[in-house]
């Protein structure tokens, strides 16, 4: 071969083989990019799902959390219901006798002790039923200085029999006498110098309602004050005739207020009847801790006992966040929330029924989660 093609021959294999070479580079490169990809996908799919709070924090965040039970939908009982006192928890205070108001003690919202005067009212009527307390209390002593000298006469057999009976009932109808006119001067509240009349609460509470004026003349049993005890309170809901039979004394009920905070209640009676006008039901439910103000509107989730056995959890709508297509809501955990992705059912009333991913016992943020879900999703992205 001669020197020149031999010169020819090898430069053509070595561009072989650094084209051979250059291409398994390429290839190389190729095939490493689908590993990339799936390293980032991996990466994403760990992405953070637990977020630590401090319990301060989530109080200030106004975040709240409930702790879930079983049962679906069909076995709640979601109804209006309304505050109330109890019988004892509420008085309304009136004038005892009539007279013009000449004190004020208490205001609209001022606390009340027991026994505590509210107002002082002047009154000729006081005046008459001291000077009677007075009188009767005279004449009870006259009676029974004569009961006793009779009784002297009689032992002496100076005086007969028959007058020292008459001196005895005449002494008892005396006594009688100062009875009554103490219990109408204890009633009516008459001050110790007999002119006027103690407008005072016989519970202790907040006042809640005063009609009282200075110097304004009132007439017996007209009302000038209501006094409350915000933890003498119960719940009245209105069931239908169908749930009616469902409720049972004890069950548990969930009272949520108006500002997303609840409170757990128990069944303490329902009425045996429907009320003519509303054709409902009244549940009467125990709160179980917290003070609830008479007056306030609320709604009250009963869950019967006797309802049908479910695995599945009803939450509030807003605890249902979506977070890259999947539905989770928020675990409480020993430092804060943790993501965790549900299985959502039917939903009604702003209630969302959780068929898995969730356990009974389990407490999820409920008000304010999507306040979570935003604070995950900008870890997510300083983590990126």
């Amino acid at each position: 071969m001669k020197p020149n093609n031999r010169l020819l021959y090898g430069g053509a294999i070595a561009a072989v083989l650094v084209a051979g070479v250059a291409g398994f580079g390429i290839a190389r490169m190729t095939a490493d990019k689908p590993a990339v990809t799936g390293s980032a996908n991996a990466e994403q799919e760990t992405a953070p799902s637990e977020l630590k709070l401090t319990p301060a924090a989530i109080t200030t965040a106004g975040i709240t959390v409930e702790t879930v039970s079983a049962g679906g939908l069909s076995s709640e009982i979601i109804t209006q219901a309304q505050v109330v006192a109890t019988p004892n928890g509420q008085a309304a205070l009136t004038a005892r006798a009539a007279g013009s108001i000449s004190r004020i003690y208490k205001r609209l919202g001022d606390p009340v002790k027991a026994g505590e005067a509210l107002a002082l009212i002047e009154s000729r009527d006081a005046g008459q039923i001291a000077a009677e307390r007075t009188t009767a209390i005279a004449r009870a002593r006259v009676a029974q200085a004569n009961l006793t000298r009779e009784k002297s006469l009689l032992d002496q057999g100076v005086s007969a029999r028959v007058d020292y009976e008459q001196a005895q009932a005449e002494a008892a109808a005396a006594q009688a006498e100062v009875s009554r006119t103490q219990s109408a001067a204890t009633a009516a509240r008459i001050t110790s110098d007999g002119h006027g009349v103690i407008v005072a609460s016989p519970i202790s509470g907040r006042v809640t309602a005063s009609t009282a004026s200075l110097g304004a003349f009132v007439q017996p049993e007209t009302e000038l004050f209501r006094v409350s005890d915000p933890k003498l309170i119960q719940v009245e809901a209105a069931i239908s005739a169908s749930d009616m039979v469902r409720v049972a004394v004890g069950d548990r009920a969930i009272i949520s207020m108006p500002d997303g905070r609840t409170l757990e209640a128990r069944v303490r009676s329902v009425t045996p009847a429907l009320d003519a006008e509303t054709r409902a039901a009244t549940a009467v439910l125990d709160v179980v801790g917290g003070e609830l103000q008479p007056g306030l509107s609320v709604r009250a989730r009963i869950l019967p006992t006797g309802a049908s056995q479910t695995s599945a959890i009803v939450v509030p709508d807003e605890a249902v966040q979506s977070i890259g297509g999947r539905d989770v809501v928020f675990v409480r955990t020993a430092d804060g929330f943790k993501a965790v992705p549900v299985t959502v059912g039917q939903r009604s009333a702003g209630r969302a029924e959780i068929t898995a991913g969730l356990s009974s016992g389990q407490s999820i943020a409920t008000r304010s989660a999507f306040l979570l879900k935003a604070e995950l999703g900008k870890g997510a992205g300083e983590e990126e």
